[in-house]
């Protein structure tokens, strides 16, 4: 049984689908009505008639019909030879059945003489009707297109509730009106097609307040709060509007089944009034029945009087006239749907009087409905239409952000990084929070996984901002925010996601000392098509790329002379080409990483000026090449960790100016003792090799204050290791050393010892020497710790300072 709520919640849902009813349908609704109450009115007169049909038998007959005895009479003198034989007066003529007799006879002459039209004229009306009202409806119940109409009716009607589309279109409005006062206020930076830089020309920036409209006495859209319920909510109804489009604009379904209804309509018409008017004229008044049932009555012709066939001719009359209008409504709207492109959809009007020029054309099902809802009233596919702007889903998202990002949450967040500078560091927002312009304090400025990130002119404010971090974000800058960073900013990080370009605005960047590109980045695109960018950072000193390219790319060589510090990491490519280095004259620094060298390349050796070098993760065997170091006389750091070189040529000692070398992460056996003559070496790692001694030679090293030989074949320790004096930091650990020299002790300024990994029984008490020594730099099994005095044990528990 179905209750007055569900009867309600029915009625509901179907009065919500009149956004989707043009006229012509609203006009058949009221036609098929109509049909039900003439089918209802010519049903219910037949069925309160007692007796449909009033029959009374015929006693003469002639001419093959039933005829009263006078007319009989009256033929018969006009054909007789005397015309003036007066008539014999007429006969009486009785009736004497019985009612049941009556009864009888009428239903038998309704049965077999009346015609079938005249009987099921209300019945056929009514089954009409039925078909005409399931035929307009039949689109919206179907199963595969009920859900998605009922989803679209009501994402629209909370498209058009939502106080989000009423600030939009009011936005709009605004922004419109004040147009001529900002337009030479709200300039961006222009790519030469005329379109903003790194953005697309059909997208619009993020909203910020602008100046003109509070000059021109009209509120800025973007200077009220939006509640943060209703910012939620306009939120999910732009997820709504994105999964509905991805579902519904590849599929034609509703198209076709509305399509197909409206044919069945009009075949229906051409039916019905093919056939009723023709059917119409068998319903008569008087009725001439022939029936043999004269050995119960006695008579076997009957006169009968149909006494609804003038109600019904006018019923059936009215009712063909409806159908007409029917028919020509249905006609009217299959030349519609065939004369129109209902299965695209255009917001070109709207794009040009808004400032949403994004708003994407739809097609197949979801234009067909918008197309409908048109009929109805346009605003609704306006007000729809801001939910499928991406401008105006960013508008949102930059609101919402910044009702959730305040200053006081921003605040929390700052952090001194290890160059102890203030950071702000946000990670996987929706975009950047205006907040962030009220922190003036911050000098560097992280924005990791944040797809769009618009740098307006607020950034002005940030006065401290010397160094920008962009990890696999888009970054688009305004004119005046690019003016502010090109006076201010000194570093930039920037690492893609993916396979892209650097943009333009980096160029302009001309007091940038530092540029570190990480990601794919496109190698001809860094050759050839940003030539004319690259020299124009003429303050530039710095340059990491990591990258896979084949060949250093000769815009760095050839258009950035001044560069001191050149690193790049090939991410385990071959570099082929290097012999573009040597025009690089004043590098001080140069880092080949992961790529795949097989030799020290000679074009270095031209680098007079060069005070480092770092080829780490490369295929090095062999560093015999190490000879030609000699002609860099500036040279105090080498780095050739982590390759496979398998031992040192005794030509390292010509190096006598090499503060500086990590051997560690190779397969390094012996060492060589010329290597003791780089006096000046003050770091040296030979950690992770095949070592199984060291050379007494170690004690020329004087200056020596790191050295690691962790994870080697070690077995004793030579005394002259610990004439080191200035040894800060020593690594033992994972070896084979089966005791530890008391003159350790010997080593003052020794501030941190690792042993652990050894095999090691005790301690020497003379650690107690070692005054500098803490508890937490001392990495060693604690079992060992025990062996030791418990004086040393309690200075240096006492003593927990980190390393």
């Amino acid at each position: 049984m179905i209750t007055l709520t569900e009867l309600k919640c029915l009625a509901d849902a179907q009065s919500s689908y009149h956004i989707l009813k043009p006229w012509w349908d609203v006009f058949w609704y009221y036609i098929t009505l109509i049909m039900l109450l003439v089918a209802v009115l010519a049903g219910a007169l037949q069925l309160t008639q007692s007796r449909v049909l009033c029959c009374l038998p015929c006693k003469v007959e002639f001419d093959n019909h039933c005829a009263v005895p006078w007319d009989v009479l009256k033929a018969s003198v006009n054909t007789s030879s005397d015309p003036g034989t007066p008539l014999p007066p007429p006969l009486r003529i009785q009736n004497d059945l019985h009612r049941q007799q009556y009864s009888y006879i009428d239903a038998v002459c309704y049965e077999k003489q009346l015609h079938w039209f005249a009987k099921f004229f209300p019945y056929l009306v009514l089954l009409h009707t039925l078909i005409f009202a399931a035929c307009s409806n039949f689109w919206l119940n179907y199963p595969s297109t009920s859900s998605r109409l009922e989803h679209f009716v009501a994402i629209l009607h909370k498209c058009f509730d939502s106080p989000w589309t009423t600030r939009a279109l009011s936005e709009t409005v605004a922004e419109q009106s004040v147009r001529p006062l900002t337009l030479s206020k709200s300039k961006v930076l222009l790519s030469p097609s005329g379109c903003s830089a790194d953005v697309d020309c059909n997208k619009q920036s993020l909203p910020y307040p602008q100046p003109g409209l509070e000059s021109a006495g009209i509120e800025s859209p973007t200077s009220s709060v939006l509640d943060k319920k209703e910012g939620e909510q306009a939120k999910a109804i732009f997820e709504k509007v994105k999964r509905f489009r991805m579902h519904v604009e590849q599929k034609d379904i509703i198209y076709r089944v509305y399509l197909k209804q409206i044919i069945v309509k009009v075949i229906l018409f051409v039916l019905i009034i093919t056939y009723v008017p023709y059917f119409l004229t068998y319903i008569t008044l008087e009725i001439d029945c022939s029936v043999d049932v004269q050995a119960f009555t006695g008579y076997k012709r009957y006169q009968c009087v149909y006494s609804l066939a003038e109600i019904f001719k006018v019923l059936a009359s009215f009712y063909v006239i409806l159908v007409i209008l029917y028919g020509l409504t249905s006609s009217y709207s299959l030349w519609w749907m065939l004369r129109n492109s209902l299965k695209q959809y255009s917001f070109e009007a709207l794009r040009e009087k808004s400032n949403y020029s994004d708003i994407p054309d739809v097609k197949n099902d979801f234009a067909f409905i918008l197309h409908l809802a048109d009929q109805y009233d346009p605003l609704y596919s306006k007000r729809f239409s801001i939910f499928l702007s991406e401008v105006s889903e960013n508008k949102l998202k930059q609101i919402n952000l910044n009702n959730e990002w305040t200053v006081e949450k921003l605040k929390s967040k700052l952090v001194k990084n290890s160059q102890d500078k203030i950071e702000l560091h946000l990670f996987m927002l929706n975009g950047l929070p205006d907040n962030v312009f009220e922190l003036t304090e911050i000098e560097v400025l992280s924005l990791e996984l944040i797809p769009e990130v618009k740098l307006p002119s607020a950034i002005s404010q940030l006065v401290n901002l010397k160094e920008l971090h962009v990890y696999h974000s888009s970054l688009v800058v305004d004119h005046p925010a690019l003016a502010f960073l090109e006076e201010n900013l000194k570093i930039l990080r920037l690492k893609f996601t993916e396979m892209g370009k650097i943009p333009r605005w980096v160029f302009h960047l001309k007091n940038l000392k530092e540029l570190y590109l990480s990601g794919c980045v496109l190698p001809e695109q860094v050759s050839t098509m940003q030539l004319e960018g690259f020299q124009d950072l003429k303050n530039l000193r710095t340059l990491y790329l990591k990258s896979s390219i084949s060949r250093i790319p000769q815009v760095i060589t050839d258009l950035l002379p001044s560069l001191q510090k050149l690193s790049l990491d090939n991410e385990g490519s071959k570099l082929v080409v290097l012999n573009n280095l040597k025009k690089m004259v004043n590098l001080k620094s140069l880092e080949l990483i992961s790529c795949d060298l097989e030799r020290i390349p000679h074009s270095i050796f031209s680098l007079n000026n060069l005070h480092e070098l770092n080829l780490k993760e490369n295929n090095l065997k062999t560093v015999e090449e190490i000879i030609s170091f000699q002609h860099l006389q500036n040279l105090s750091c080498l780095k050739l960790w982590h390759n496979n070189i398998a031992y040192i040529p005794a030509q390292i000692g010509a190096l006598s100016n090499l503060e500086q070398l990590s051997l560690d992460h190779n397969n390094i056996e012996n060492l060589p003792l010329q290597l003791f003559l780089c006096t000046k070496l003050h770091y040296l790692d030979l950690s992770c090799n095949h070592l199984t001694f060291i050379p007494e030679e170690i004690q020329y090293l004087s200056n020596l204050q790191y050295f690691a030989v962790t994870n080697n074949n070690i077995e004793m320790l030579p005394d002259g290791l610990f004439q080191c004096k200035k040894l800060q930091c020593l690594l033992l650990g994972k070896n084979s050393l089966m005791s530890l020299s008391p003159h350790v002790g010997e080593l003052a300024n020794l501030t941190h010892l690792e042993l652990i990994g050894n095999y090691l029984e005790t301690l020497p008490p003379e650690l107690e020497g070692c005054q500098s020594l803490k508890r937490s730099c001392l990495i060693v099994e604690e079992n060992l710790l025990n062996t030791l005095p418990p004086p040393v044990t309690e200075r240096l528990q006492t003593c927990l300072d980190k390393c």
